[in-house]
């Protein structure tokens, strides 16, 4: 299997740090062993693309409007109501942003219907990287609530180069659902392999059983 390729990023820019770290929790938490796989629910990212690309559209017709039809088509009713549901739609986006993501990267489901949302933060000209970790069961109780922390050095290098296994391995230290997948992991891989490496063996397991089935 050909390995991952290196991630480099700015070692002082700490907006590269927290997405590049980000980015990593999705792939790390839809590739777990089964049954701790995790399938992201893109829910709230896609409502905030429908405000947001409503607004750019909105914005370009009434440009369009300006320049095409002269400043006089910009006073009728239907532009004006175009520019005002402009500002609506970006008063709802922002909104959405601050107050009900709130700063969430990851929100997925297991097939057994626990919910784990991960929301992270980090201070400006702060090393720290911050994660806040609630887990729900299918029924909605919390299982797990947590606050961890800890510095961008543990996963990147002194030149930036991005370590994803550290990040995995300090995650699945602080959760348990990650902690008892971590196990899993290490069982079906002898400790040598990856999640993804997990997600070929099983696909190559659910295939065998499909032909034993015909």
């Amino acid at each position: 299997m050909a390995s991952a390729p290196t991630v480099k990023v700015p070692v002082y820019s700490g907006n590269d740090l927290k997405s590049t770290t980000d980015d990593s929790l999705a792939p790390y938490l839809t590739t777990l062993p089964r049954p701790y796989t995790f399938t992201q629910d893109h829910s709230k990212t896609n409502i905030r693309f429908l405000l947001g690309y409503s607004a750019v559209s909105i914005a370009a017709f009434t440009f369009y409007a300006d320049r095409k039809l002269g400043w006089e088509a910009t006073k009728s009713p239907w532009v004006i109501a175009a520019v005002s549901s402009y500002f609506i739609l970006n008063t709802l986006l922002t909104y959405w942003i601050w107050a009900v993501e709130a700063g969430e990267v990851f929100r997925g489901k297991r097939q057994s219907g626990e919910m784990i949302s991960i929301r992270s933060s980090t201070k400006k000209f702060s090393p720290l990287y911050k994660l806040s970790i609630q887990y729900k069961s299918s029924s909605n109780k919390v299982l797990q609530e947590k606050e961890i922390e800890t510095s961008f050095t543990t996963w990147f290098a002194a030149d930036g180069t991005f370590h994803p296994k550290p990040l995995q391995k300090w995650i699945s230290g602080e959760i348990e659902v990650l902690r008892l997948a971590a196990k899993e992991l290490e069982k079906k891989t002898g400790n040598v392999g990856d999640s993804t490496e997990v997600q070929e063996i099983e696909r190559n397991q659910d295939n065998k059983s499909a032909n034993k089935k015909r």
